[in-house]
């Protein structure tokens, strides 16, 4: 039963980008394209999900003083798997999300997700927490990134979704339409969750 609760609370209850507010770099910067979002999402999982599995296994061994230290090292390590899988196996996205795949390594979620949850519970939990937040990170950013694509270039996915006559709105492509777009989804948000 704690491993379904975890797997589900990052998605929707401790969603890291509507609820938390953590990750806010990536989010406002990849959020331009679906695919963008899509790549970010899935590489910060991966980063996760090991990185949680890893210091769930060595918790017990990492001396307080050097916790920190030793968590961005571990995490350091996944995102340097991730960043040279991408650039080997897809170049195009890797070109496309550029110096914000290392900036894995400091993002506040992951670090975050170390400390307040790795570091304090077994493994199997460790797993779940990180899929569990890694695809709440990856459906709030393709939330952001649809609304953001389809409004900026009338394509979703690159797909044409909008008649040819749609005048896009350049504005949302932009770090100010982020930041708008993002407002809005987590006014919704709060909204929806004052009317339970």
């Amino acid at each position: 039963m704690s491993f379904i609760k975890e797997l589900t609370k990052g998605i929707i209850k401790e969603n890291p980008i509507f609820v938390i507010v953590l990750g806010m770099c990536p989010t406002l910067a990849t959020s331009t394209s679906v695919e963008n979002a899509l790549g970010m999402g899935m590489a910060a999982t991966f980063v996760l999900v090991c990185s949680n599995i890893f210091i769930s296994l060595i918790k017990n061994i990492t001396p307080d003083k050097i916790r920190i230290p030793v968590y961005v090292v571990v995490i350091a390590s996944f995102v340097t798997i991730v960043d040279l899988s991408m650039a080997a196996f897809i170049p195009d996205l890797h070109k496309s999300l550029g110096l914000f795949i290392p900036l894995i390594v400091v993002n506040c979620i992951i670090l975050g997700r170390a400390e307040a949850f790795a570091n304090k519970n077994n493994v199997l939990n460790s797993i779940a927490d990180g899929i569990g937040m890694g695809l709440g990170f990856t459906l709030a950013l393709s939330v952001v990134a649809t609304i953001r694509e389809i409004l900026g270039n009338g394509t979703w996915l690159n797909i044409k979704v909008l008649p040819e006559t749609y005048d896009p709105m350049l504005i949302t492509l932009l770090a100010p339409g982020a930041f708008i777009t993002l407002g809005f989804l987590m006014a919704l948000m709060n909204m929806l969750k004052e009317k339970k």
